[in-house]
Parts: C-alpha cells; sequence; structure tokens
C-alpha cells in the first residue's frame, strides 16, 4: 500500500465530525472505510466513470477485498487529508489509501481496495475490465 508507480492520484480533505467518534473523541474504526470511500469518488470523478456513470455503462463494481492498517488515531475536529492512488485497472480497479493529519502531515492510517466489474444484466463478474473504463482512462493517463 504505497504511491509509488499511481497512474491517477486524488486528495480530499475532512474534518472528523462529532458522529464519528467514540465517547474519547476518537475516531471509531469503522469509519475509515467512508473515508477512503469519499477519496475514491474523487478519484473516480476524474476519469468520469463515478458510480452513477458506472451504473449506466452496465456494470457494477463491487469491492472483492479492502485492508486498513491503523498506524495512528484521529480525533474529533481533527482535519485529514485522504489521498487515493490507482493503481492498477486492467483486470480490476485496484487503489491504495494513505490518510494524514492536515496540519503535522503525520501518517495515520493505509489502506486498500480491489473492485471488480460485474455485468449488471447477467451478474457475471468479468475478469478483465470492460472497454468503457479502458477508454475513459486511455483520455486521462
Amino acid at each position: 500500500m504505497n504511491s509509488k508507480n499511481a497512474l491517477l492520484t486524488a486528495e480530499v480533505e475532512i474534518e472528523i465530525p462529532f458522529h464519528d467518534c467514540d465517547p474519547m473523541q476518537v475516531v471509531w474504526h469503522g469509519n475509515y472505510a467512508r473515508y477512503i470511500e469519499v477519496a475514491r469518488c474523487q478519484l473516480l470523478r476524474q476519469f468520469d466513470y463515478d458510480y452513477l456513470a458506472m451504473d449506466d455503462s452496465g456494470y457494477l463494481w463491487p469491492i472483492v477485498d479492502m485492508r486498513i492498517k491503523y498506524i495512528g488515531s484521529a480525533v474529533f475536529t481533527q482535519k485529514i487529508k485522504v489521498t487515493a492512488y490507482l493503481k492498477e485497472y486492467e483486470s480490476c480497479l485496484k487503489i491504495d489509501y494513505l490518510i494524514f493529519d492536515s496540519k503535522t502531515g503525520e501518517k495515520l492510517t493505509k489502506a486498500s481496495t480491489v473492485q471488480v466489474a460485474v455485468d449488471k444484466s447477467n451478474q457475471e463478474m468479468q475478469y478483465t475490465s470492460p472497454k468503457v473504463l479502458l477508454d475513459k482512462l486511455t483520455k486521462v493517463l
């Protein structure tokens, strides 16, 4: 999980809301999945293939693997930067993520996701990425 050899990058800043925290004002571990989702959506928009475009193209893209390594803790009102790095797209969408404290640059979390294309018409998983994805990425890579 790293930024080396990233094909495309997107970054978002998020201020930690109160409702994401436990009684000690530390972010509950399950909320990190939501933070990387925000960065992933920003990345997908860069090549015009967000979840609405995926659906319109006839493919669903479920996450089949997600890994998160917690290094530090985010807390209430802290501003974090979440960066998404597109690492692979020919057979799946593999995206790595890094979460940092916006002010100090301290690394808080590393993560990765893998998504595969599923044909909406027959629910069959595709072993190569569909042409529509390849065409959209060709325009920006």
